[in-house]
């Protein structure tokens, strides 16, 4: 099944010797204008070494939120250069529901980014672009990032052979619900900002 041979996938680069710098390099881009978010190679990585599982929250986070630091950069100096591009794509209605956002709850909206199914880097090209204070953009963006992926390298690890065993039994399953919570958060973000 597809969702098996994902995971099958995803725990072999993560046992690959250079599996360390692709996730620092991945969660870099994907802060700024990759697609891809981090989780995909931090989940395999904590399950099969557990006892590093800190390690790499650490090092994404600290990757994610220079890679938030770019994309700050972006929004601030090439924006206007963006724009026509930006209005073109599939992140337009997700940068203008982060505007609102931004009017609403300032900075929090950062730290709330680190959760939401809208990408990140939609969040940090966001902030540069409507003049968020840069420190307390980095502030959030390392408290929020830092929880999620802590989050998920901290459950990933202690579950270790016992979660791999179930996700393993359960894996159909466990893809096609995350297909529906995430199309299901997306729904409910969407209907906070009208």
């Amino acid at each position: 099944m597809f969702f098996e041979r994902c995971y099958e996938t995803m725990l072999l680069w993560a046992q690959h010797r250079h599996a360390v710098k692709y996730l620092f390099i991945l969660s870099f881009a994907e802060s700024s204008f990759f697609p891809l978010p981090p989780d995909v190679m931090l989940a395999p990585m904590s399950l099969s070494q557990p006892k590093r599982a800190l390690f790499f929250a650490l090092l994404t986070t600290v990757a994610s939120v220079l890679g938030g630091v770019l994309g700050y950069v972006i929004g601030l100096y090439a924006i206007d250069w963006l724009m026509p591009w930006l209005q073109d794509s599939v992140y337009s209605a997700s940068f203008i529901r982060v505007q609102g956002w931004f009017e609403q709850w300032g900075v929090w909206a950062v730290f709330l980014a680190g959760f939401s199914p809208i990408p990140y880097k939609v969040f940090t090209i966001a902030s540069g672009a409507f003049g968020l204070v840069f420190l307390p953009f980095v502030a959030a963006s390392i408290l929020g990032r830092g929880a999620r992926f802590f989050l998920v390298a901290g459950l990933i690890s202690w579950g270790g052979e016992r979660l791999d065993r179930l996700i393993r039994r359960y894996m159909n399953i466990l893809g096609w619900l995350l297909v529906v919570m995430v199309a299901l958060a997306y729904q409910f973000f969407i209907s906070l900002n009208q």
